[in-house]
């Protein structure tokens, strides 16, 4: 099999991985974080930018058959699972940066490119959460609350939390830096 063909490949495998991380408990309510984003983050650390915008299109479309889709309208599905979910992919943006860092064994600055792409990735999945959150959702705020405010802590809180948690395992992950190798 081709490497494209391996990669894409490989892609849906991420997909259906960070789908089913999904299904963990939602420990702390609202204010879970998401933990697919870690395998999201790392496989476009490790395949780059198209194959992981592919694989976050997926993941958002696996909601649908999985039952795991909140319905307010269809622009509202569409912008928080299709294009969401899609852009987390731009995680991928730094890819041949990051591998030329971990193959002349830069740790330092594969730690930095780790950062920046999970806050890339992470930061426009929760900025499209932050739209579709006042726009859609935030008619559901207390009263006296701006949509805005409700939408900026609800979905702040979460980016947030999954971004700290997708830089700590990714940063860990570079001890094995075979995850991160495709060659």
């Amino acid at each position: 099999m081709s490497v494209k063909r391996i990669a894409w490949v490989e892609g849906a495998i991420v997909a259906a991985l960070a789908m089913a991380l999904s299904f963990i408990p939602h420990f702390m309510g609202w204010f879970s974080p998401s933990f697919g984003a870690i395998v999201l983050v790392v496989f476009a650390l490790r395949r780059g930018l198209y194959p992981a915008l592919f694989s976050g299109l997926v993941w958002g479309v696996l909601h649908f058959p999985l039952g795991k889709v909140v319905y307010l309208s269809f622009s509202q599905v569409l912008l928080e699972y299709i294009v969401a979910f899609g852009v987390m992919g731009f995680a991928g943006l730094l890819y041949h940066q990051f591998q030329k860092a971990i193959r002349n064994d830069k740790q330092a600055l594969a730690i930095f490119y780790i950062f920046i792409s999970s806050f890339i990735g992470v930061g426009v999945r929760y900025f499209w959460h932050f739209v579709a959150g006042f726009l859609f959702w935030g008619k559901y705020a207390p009263e006296g609350v701006s949509p805005y405010w409700y939408s900026f802590t609800v979905n702040g809180i979460a980016g947030l939390q999954t971004l700290i948690v997708t830089i700590v395992v990714a940063v860990l992950l570079l001890k094995y830096p075979k995850i991160y190798k495709t060659k």
